[in-house]
């Protein structure tokens, strides 16, 4: 079963901005309620687009200069990296099938 990736401020660059394959990047914190509901629903993106599509977590408090290089000032904010930029992002708890739409796009399935 595939799951997120944790990435932190040392390894996001290589992780994420040099990944091969496009990174959606779920920036949480441990006391962010919204942020453990959209959790299981990253899990099983990561589970259906395994081997298409990369799945990270970034914890914001324990990795602020990543948070900040993003501009992220609310939680769960949901980034969408393709080589090595900002490709797409969410924030706020959605719907699965609006990240779905999203990830999509990235794959230029749509």
């Amino acid at each position: 079963m595939a799951k997120p990736e944790p990435v932190t401020d040392a390894d996001f660059e290589t992780a994420v901005l040099k990944s091969e394959q496009p990174v959606l990047v779920d920036f949480w914190a441990d006391w962010c309620g919204p942020c453990k509901m959209i959790a299981p629903v990253v899990d099983e993106l990561a589970d259906e687009y395994e081997g298409k599509f990369a799945f990270a977590k970034l914890d914001v408090d324990a990795n602020p200069q990543t948070a900040m290089q993003f501009g992220i000032r609310s939680i769960p904010a949901l980034l969408i990296f393709k080589d090595g930029a900002v490709a797409d992002n969410v924030v706020g708890a959605v719907p699965k099938a609006v990240l779905k739409k999203k990830i999509d796009k990235a794959l230029g399935a749509e």
